[in-house]
C-alpha cells in the first residue's frame, strides 16, 4: 500500500522531470523553428508553471537550480557565465514568490518575483558576461 508521503514525493519528482525535461527541448524546438524562443525566458515560464502547481517555494529552488544546469549539460545552452545568472534569476523569483505568496494574491507576488529577479539577472550579467 502506497502512503501519501509517497505519493506527494512520487508527484513532485515526475513534475520535476517533466519541466527540466521541457527546458532541455527549448533549444532544441528554438532551432527547429528558427524562432528565438530564448526570447520568451522559457525557463522562467517552466519554473513559475511548477510553483504555481505545488506552491513550493524549496522545488522551485531545486528546479531554479537543476534547469539551467541540465540544460547546459546536456545541450550545451545556455553557456556557463550566463548558467549561473539564470540560476540566480530563477532562485530570486522562487525565493520572493514563496515569501509574497503567503502574504498578497498570486499575481502581484509574480509580478514583483519576476521584476526582482530581472534585477538580479542582469546585474549579474553585467558583473559576470559582459567584462
Amino acid at each position: 500500500m502506497v502512503n501519501v508521503k509517497t505519493k506527494t514525493v512520487a508527484g513532485y519528482v515526475v513534475a520535476d522531470v517533466a519541466l527540466v525535461g521541457g527546458a532541455c527541448m527549448v533549444p532544441a524546438v528554438s532551432h527547429a523553428l528558427a524562432l528565438p524562443l530564448y526570447m520568451m525566458n522559457p525557463m522562467l515560464a517552466l519554473l513559475l508553471a511548477g510553483m504555481l502547481v505545488r506552491r513550493d517555494w524549496r522545488n522551485g529552488l531545486l528546479l531554479a537550480v537543476l534547469m539551467p544546469l541540465v540544460s547546459c549539460l546536456a545541450v550545451g545552452m545556455p553557456a556557463v557565465d550566463k548558467m549561473v545568472c539564470m540560476m540566480a534569476e530563477l532562485a530570486t523569483v522562487a525565493a520572493v514568490f514563496g515569501w509574497l505568496q503567503r502574504r498578497w494574491s498570486v499575481l502581484p507576488a509574480v509580478l514583483v518575483a519576476v521584476l526582482a529577479a530581472k534585477g538580479v539577472y542582469y546585474g549579474l550579467k553585467a558583473l559576470i558576461v559582459a567584462p
